[in-house]
């Protein structure tokens, strides 16, 4: 549908109007007929006169509309002159058809009608039916004017004793009745001054008033966000309805029930325009009075100023002359008339004080009814303002156009708070989401880890899909993989749910099948359809070895260094939350090089394939990207992750998506040293022995005092309450790590020891010397541990 513009250019032309009146008149109803006017299609014969019984009643249909293009005739109208009724002039045609014959238009209306004053045209206001008519020579034709021959058009033969309506020119071409004027300008439609003719000019300019209103709404419906919805006003106002726009908002925008905090501060959001101002402004500063192809002579004021009503927007783009921030003054004019709600003209009083408020002291303000100011008001409160701008090119604003700017005003309002209250609940969605995963992987010794997190689609930013990577004690890694059902906040409410419990079993030191088996528990206590899938595994990077556990998630793909790609076969297991269902573990190798790729489902399955055809797709892209890097060194992580997320082509993404990848280094046996001490007295001198042997073969004997040191404290400490054999281990990495293990389940806390006290300084000791410590509770007992900084290395305390 087209989207006619909003106003005319100016009134239509008269066709028997002597002096039409200025603006015209939109009130319908019959009026006089200038003396020497016929209405088309009469005649002069003999015949019946107007009104009498024998011949056709005025302004009844014609019977012979095929002479003519199809179109009924005009009422005929009646002559008003005093005199005999014989000097009445009949209301047929010579044969009393009543038709006007060879005429393509209805008689006695003008078929010419003003022209879009769109970009690019001549849109000064003249009023072509008083032109036309002042050019009508008198009747001078014998047997009076109701006789009166029209000089025939060149290429065509005009019958004699047809009328011509006031105004037309017979040697040009009628010109279509097209209605693309402006529909919310001035101007009435004169048609002719004939009696009885209704206005139709008022009805069309409503119907293209109500399309135009009807085209923008739904512009500005269309955006779900801000910016779009601003766009949408602008691009639907100009050059339709104004020549230029200004949209100011809130700054900060308020949500929901927020009340402010401070003064009410607008800012410009957005402006559109035919023509920029500026270089006008700067050309008449410079002295130049012919800038931008405008006579700027014509346009400046005696103190030198610019005229903005003068001013033409027509052009190539550029930026208003408009304040960028606006304070609202409580009790100012901007204030009383944004709290008002209802558009105003800038020539009211109250927008004669209020734009130069909002605009700027020092911008140009337009004269005259060439400014709409309308207040954006949304379900609560005032949340900005627009400006509609016309330039002198064009007819002013007319009454009916402050209820455009009404409409427009309003659905922008209500749009931009819904679009603000969709941000505010997409923000939420994102922070839920976020917090939900692992802001940064941990970096454990002997593995290296990267990940990525899809949506399933903008609209739904939260699902159940997770990934976690958990450090354990003795350098392993547990890594996890799950997808609870759903794209809602409830199912990112259970995903984060049992992703806790996850880790918290995960810190107990428990096997992967123990873990699933209370995470399915879990899931059970949270309601009877909490159902997901998930897969636990957990990586010694000193054996080598990888144990996992299933419970209905799809199986992991293993990359070894050598380029070949295989799907682990794992035992399938039941999703989590069924209930009454053992999980299965299984142990595999971890070769170094190796990269084991966890997913969810998401990646594998979607409505064009099923989860299997995917799992061989995703081998088969592994086993490329491996071949493309050469065989004899991985291919790196992070652009593996990008390479396995292109594999996704249109249609594949109908889930979200979580990837965990995890590269195998290992730790070598060399750099591994492992004892047994029984929990007795003797055990600490044993330990300072062994650890020394370690550091010399390592050629580490620098650190000795050191680790001497706090290994004798913290076995001290563990032989002081285990009952079983204690266990030492030294690991030699980028750190030197020393793990002292037990059987109790206390775990020890670091305390202030007084002057008084004998002991209670092991803890503080280690805590100062070394680079970090800490405590894990086991299934079996505790596990203490400390790190010192190789020699050369920085320490990162």
């Amino acid at each position: 549908m087209t989207e006619y513009p909003t106003s005319y250019e100016g009134p239509q032309p008269a066709a028997a109007a002597a002096t039409p009146a200025p603006g015209g008149s939109d009130l319908p109803g019959p009026r006089p007929v200038r003396r020497g006017a016929t209405a088309a299609g009469a005649d002069t014969g003999p015949g019946p006169r107007t009104g009498s019984p024998a011949g056709p009643r005025a302004g009844s249909p014609s019977r012979s509309d095929d002479q003519g293009h199809g179109k009924a005739p005009a009422p005929a109208a009646q002559d008003t002159r005093p005199g005999p009724p014989d000097s009445a002039s009949d209301a047929g045609s010579g044969s009393g058809s009543g038709s006007a014959s060879g005429s393509g238009s209805a008689s006695g209306i003008p078929a010419a009608r003003r022209g879009d004053a769109g970009p690019g045209r001549d849109g000064s206001a003249r009023d072509v039916g008083a032109a036309r008519n002042a050019g009508a020579a008198p009747d001078t034709s014998p047997g009076g004017p109701d006789n009166a021959a029209p000089a025939p058009g060149p290429g065509s033969a005009v019958p004699a004793g047809t009328a011509v309506p006031l105004g037309h020119d017979p040697a040009a071409p009628s010109a279509p009745d097209s209605g693309t004027g402006s529909a919310m300008g001035s101007g009435s439609g004169d048609h002719g001054g004939l009696t009885g003719v209704p206005d139709m000019s008022a009805a069309r300019r409503e119907g293209d008033r109500l399309r135009f209103v009807g085209a923008a709404t739904r512009r500005i419906a269309r955006g779900i966000d801000l910016d779009e919805i601003v766009l949408g006003l602008c691009r639907a106002t100009v050059p339709t309805f104004s020549d230029a726009i200004l949209v100011y908002l809130r700054d900060p925008l308020p949500v929901g029930d927020e009340r402010p905090v401070g003064p009410v501060v607008l800012r410009l959001r957005r402006t559109d325009r035919l023509r920029p101002i500026d270089d006008l402004t700067d050309a008449v500063r410079g002295g130049d009075t012919t800038g931008a192809g405008l006579d700027l002579s014509t346009v400046t004021g005696a103190g030198g100023e610019l005229d903005f009503s003068q001013l033409a927007l027509v052009g190539p783009q550029g930026d208003l002359p408009a304040a960028e921030l606006c304070e609202i003054r409580s009790g100012g004019a901007l204030a009383e008339v944004l709290r008002g709600v209802r558009p105003v003209f800038g020539s009211s009083a109250a927008a004669r004080a209020a734009l130069p408020e909002l605009l700027g002291a020092e911008h140009p303000v337009p004269r005259g009814q060439r400014a709409i100011l309308a207040p954006l008001r949304g379900r609560r409160r005032v949340i900005g303002a627009a400006v509609f701008l016309r330039t002198p090119e064009r007819p002013a604003f007319e009454q009916n156009d402050l209820l455009v700017a009404a409409q427009l005003a309003t659905h922008t309002a209500l749009g931009i708070d819904k679009a603000v209250l969709y941000g505010r609940e997409a923000y939420i969605a994102d922070e839920l989401q976020r917090t939900m995963l692992p802001d940064s992987l941990p970096q454990p010794t002997g593995v290296r880890l990267a990940s990525r997190y899809l949506p399933a689609a903008e609209t739904a930013r939260v699902g159940g899909d997770w990934y976690d990577a958990i450090p354990l004690p003795g350098s392993r890694v547990a890594l996890v993989v799950g997808d609870v059902m759903g794209h809602s906040m409830t199912s990112a409410a259970i995903m984060g749910q049992l992703r806790t419990t996850a880790q918290t079993l995960a810190q107990l030191d428990l096997p992967p099948a123990e873990v699933l088996h209370h995470l399915d528990e879990q899931a059970q206590r949270l309601g009877s359809d909490r159902m997901a899938t998930c897969l636990y595994a957990v990586y010694d990077p000193v054996s080598h070895r990888i144990t996992i556990a299933n419970a209905g998630h799809p199986p992991p793909v293993l990359l070894h260094l050598g380029g070949r790609a295989e799907v682990l076969r794992v035992p399938p297991g039941a999703p989590i939350g069924v209930g009454g269902v053992d999980f299965e573990a299984v142990e595999l190798d971890a070769p170094a090089g190796a990269t084991l790729l966890l997913y969810t489902d998401g990646l594998v399955e979607s409505r064009l394939r099923d989860v299997w055809t995917g799992i061989e797709q995703l081998r088969e892209r592994l086993a490329t990207t491996a071949q493309l890097t050469g065989l004899d060194h991985p291919p790196p992580l992070e652009a593996l992750c990008d390479d396995v997320l292109d594999m996704l082509g249109p249609g594949d993404r109908d889930d979200d998506i979580a990837l965990l990848a995890a590269r195998f280094d290992g730790i070598a046996p060399s750099d591994v040293a492992y004892w047994f001490l029984d929990p007795e007295e003797t055990a600490p001198g044993r330990a300072r022995r062994f650890a020394r042997r370690a550091l010399s073969r390592w050629g580490l004997e620098e650190l000795s005092d050191s680790l001497e040191l706090l290994v004798s404290e913290v076995v001290t400490n563990a032989v002081r309450y285990a009952e079983r054999p204690v266990t030492l281990r030294l690991l030699r990495t980028d750190v030197l790590r020393c793990e002292v293990g037990d059987d109790s389940p206390q775990l020890p806390r670091q305390r202030r020891a007084r002057d008084t006290d004998e002991g209670g300084r092991g803890l503080f000791l280690v805590n100062r010397m070394a680079r970090r410590w800490g405590a894990t509770r086991l299934s079996s007992g505790k596990v203490v541990w400390f790190e010192l900084a190789l020699p050369g290395a920085p320490d990162r305390r």
